[in-house]
């Protein structure tokens, strides 16, 4: 992976020389409400054998589990929020004039808005093919600038400026990795089209260069900074509601709601946003009291409920990890609960050994009964997690398994991060509101 990743570097250096940008404005406050739909959509089509499909999820699941640990009275504005197969949503967002529409993944892990932008876009070691991934094409907008070095705005390292900035042309570089892969490329200043509101001078990132991705999406960063798409915005709060999707990549879509009105939403419960390590500013931590599995209160040690001095521990909430994360020591008190609550089932070592996932039942002509997972926030706030909504059922097959991920070999518990990743599959059938002005975050169960 060095190697791999040393060249994506050395040919984006290359590369980011033949650019230079302008200033930015100030993108104007606004009160209204933004809506869009919030949809399922499938990254690259899976395999159609269940096993294969749930090895290459637990794949999928580590890489970003590894990512996340190492970290580096107004009207909404509403859209519509689309679910991935692996546990994901898109948005629709339009940059431009005139305005091209691309699906973008919402990641509340991550604070960068990118997408591929020319048709050179060379992706390595990528599972699609570089020319079915969907390109905003630059030559076409009448509004584009690209953003210098001398920019205010640019906070990435520009080798080249060093001591000489006033008279800097490079443009301001743009490189962000996920897990085992990464995107690399030079950040834009465009305009952001929504039916009620344009946003000018948006930063986004124009990706040029891949290394090891899996998806095809484009990227909308939700996370704490001020590249991310709401901070951008300005807008107070924002809220999902996830439909259930089982990976199926149905059309049906919820929404994502962008809310410039301040104060208390009607029926939510709320749970203050911790202060964040140094290492992971961007994440979304949240303090947790106390964890439960049905009515059984699980044993878990203190400092992997909060961050602690040594920058590790706590909870974060993540858009765009599917089932989650819990570091070793929490995973063994979580599954060996849920083995005694469920010792009634056959367990299948054959399943857990192909798939890594542990553990694993045969539900073959079984009634299916499994344990709520109950997460008592600081606050007061309770999220209780249905049994259907953290397991992973494979039908076709009469088996389901805990596809929550570990860190079996350790080399993460150790490491700064979180210790729970709450994925957004625990977090289907509830309102889900970030409140930026506030510091908190609120929700409830109902049914999107």
């Amino acid at each position: 992976m060095a190697s791999s990743t040393s060249l994506l570097l050395s040919v984006f250096t290359l590369f980011s020389l033949l650019f230079w940008a302008s200033s930015s404005e100030e993108i104007e406050n606004s009160s209204l409400t933004i809506t869009l739909p919030l949809t399922p959509k499938f990254a690259s089509k899976p395999s159609t054998d269940p096993m294969v499909f749930l090895q290459e999820l637990s794949s999928a699941s580590k890489s970003r589990a590894h990512l996340l640990k190492y970290g580096k009275t107004s009207p909404l504005v509403k859209t519509p929020l689309y679910p991935i197969d692996y546990g994901g949503h898109t948005i629709s967002l339009s940059f431009g004039n005139p305005p091209q529409k691309l699906s973008y993944l919402v990641d509340t892990g991550s604070d960068v808005v990118w997408a591929p932008c020319t048709t050179h876009y060379e992706c390595i070691n990528c599972s699609f093919s570089a020319k079915d991934v969907p390109i905003f094409k630059t030559q076409l907008s009448t509004s584009l600038k690209t953003l210098s070095c001398k920019n205010p705005l640019c906070t990435s390292d520009c080798p080249r400026c060093k001591g000489n900035s006033k008279n800097c042309s490079q443009v301001c570089p743009f490189f962000i990795q996920y897990g085992a892969g990464a995107e690399a490329g030079y950040y834009l200043l465009e305009d952001l089209h929504f039916p009620q509101k344009t946003f000018h001078n948006f930063l986004v990132g124009c990706a040029t260069i891949a290394l090891r991705e899996i998806s095809t999406l484009a990227m909308g960063g939700f996370g704490q900074s001020m590249l991310s798409l709401p901070v951008q915005m300005k807008v107070k709060k924002f809220a999902y509601c996830l439909k259930s999707h089982y990976f199926d990549n149905t059309r049906n879509s919820s929404r994502l709601i962008f809310d410039y009105k301040d104060g208390d939403t009607k029926g939510l419960s709320y749970t203050p946003f911790l202060k964040n390590p140094p290492d992971t500013p961007v994440y979304y931590y949240l303090g947790v009291k106390t964890l439960m599995l049905g009515n059984k209160i699980l044993p878990i040690p203190s400092k992997y409920l909060a961050p602690g001095s040594d920058r590790s521990g706590g909870l974060i909430i993540d858009s765009g990890f599917g089932y989650g994360y819990m570091a070793s020591p929490v995973f063994k008190i979580v599954t060996n609960e849920l083995k005694k609550q469920m010792s009634k089932y056959r367990r299948s070592r054959e399943i857990e050994g192909e798939t890594d996932f542990i553990p694993c039942y045969n539900f073959t002509g079984r009634k299916i009964d499994i344990p709520d997972l109950i997460y008592h926030f600081t606050g007061g706030a309770t999220m209780v997690v249905p049994g259907n909504m953290y397991f992973r059922f494979i039908p076709e097959i009469g088996f389901g398994c805990f596809p929550v991920t570990t860190d079996a070999n350790k080399t993460l518990e150790f490491t700064p991060g979180p210790s729970i990743i709450l994925g957004n599959y625990m977090q289907v059938n509830h309102y889900i509101e970030f409140d930026l002005k506030n510091n908190r975050l609120g929700f409830r169960e109902q049914i999107c």
